[in-house]
């Protein structure tokens, strides 16, 4: 199995799967079984800023705190709309989020695609998932460059 990230990275990745956009710890919510749910978000910005912006950095210019470590540049995902002859990649970034577009600077499938990692969210929720991509699709829309 080839990945193409160091300790650090992963070491961020896993710290970043176990805070909520905010920084906390996520809040625990009683289900009807007794079990414990964890409640994730469904915004788009907050999905960007809790998966994306370790990477893509807050404004989404490929600057983010893990951006150095990386051995490809990270791209800036405010010029995917203008890269695109005025539209934007719609359907290739969602399979890039989904994880059927591999990209170089995601490294191998093994590296963290997240729409699986979004259904793990709410299991047998697919509804969920979906809306939660369309919702980073949407945010993606909004700072493109204009």
């Amino acid at each position: 199995m080839k990945i193409a990230c160091s300790g650090k990275i992963l070491g961020v990745l896993v710290i970043s799967l176990a805070l909520t956009p905010a920084g906390a710890a996520p809040q625990a919510t009683k289900t009807t079984t007794q079990s414990q749910q964890v409640n994730y978000p469904v915004s788009g910005a907050d999905l960007y800023r809790f998966h994306c912006a370790p990477c893509h950095g807050s404004d989404g210019k490929g600057n983010g705190p893990v951006a150095p470590a990386l051995k490809v540049k990270v791209p800036d995902l405010t010029t995917l709309e203008k890269n695109n002859r005025g539209q934007f990649p719609l359907d290739r970034v969602r399979r890039t989020i989904l994880g059927d577009q591999v990209m170089a600077s995601h490294g191998s499938r093994d590296m963290p695609v997240w729409g699986p990692i979004f259904a793990l969210y709410e299991k047998d929720l697919r509804e969920a998932t979906n809306i939660r991509i369309e919702n980073v699709l949407k945010y993606l829309q909004s700072i493109q460059q204009k």
